[in-house]
């Protein structure tokens, strides 16, 4: 779906909270870079110990391998998706945008919309973020818009649903109905009637 099949639908403007950087910062440390620079410094603890003679070589090693990527993504990742991160909720469709290296954009109709939740991890609830889940009956799986305020989320969680219903409401309304043909015969024809048992009948 684009843009031009969804009228008054304009792209992603709303940001998501600022603390979201803060954040993902929190998450790099316990899941990327917090691993890369507890095994650089133990390698550079156990060659000081037992290698000595490796430290000249090891240390610009572990420099390059670990503890500057290490640092780079803990400080690059979270402003990048920051910037990558946004919404925009349409009469017809909730338009979302993520990503900090592959960006992402996702249009999703209202109309299949089946649920929207708000998750809140332990991370998050010490920064009062949480993520708002939107389940469609697409193929194409969920929508999600994470760091958002808790106060927020729970918020755009009730226009969502507001907005489904308008949505799926007017499309029930702008669906014709069939309408019954009546079928006239022909100047001449006699119209045949089978009454209950008179199959067969000469």
């Amino acid at each position: 779906m684009s843009l031009s099949d969804v009228p008054g639908l304009r792209p992603p403007r709303h940001p998501v909270h600022p603390r979201a950087r803060t954040w993902w910062t929190a998450q790099a440390l316990v899941t990327v870079s917090g691993p890369m620079l507890l095994t650089a410094l133990a390698l550079g603890l156990l060659s000081f110990l037992f290698f000595a003679g490796a430290l000249p070589w090891l240390v610009p090693l572990l420099v390059v391998t670990l503890v500057a990527p290490a640092l780079a993504y803990a400080f690059l990742m979270p402003r990048h998706r920051y910037t990558g991160h946004a919404w925009e909720l349409g009469a017809h469709a909730v338009y979302a945008a993520d990503g900090w290296i592959w960006r992402r954009r996702r249009i999703t109709p209202l109309s299949q919309v089946q649920t929207v939740d708000t998750v809140r991890g332990p991370i998050q609830r010490r920064y009062g973020l949480a993520t708002l889940t939107v389940t469609t009956a697409s193929t194409a799986g969920e929508v999600r818009i994470a760091g958002l305020a808790d106060a927020d989320a729970e918020e755009l969680a009730r226009l969502i649903g507001r907005a489904t219903h308008t949505a799926r409401t007017s499309d029930a309304h702008a669906t014709p109905t069939p309408a019954a043909h009546a079928i006239t015969p022909a100047p001449g024809a006699h119209a045949r009637v089978d009454r209950p048992g008179t199959e067969g009948a000469a």
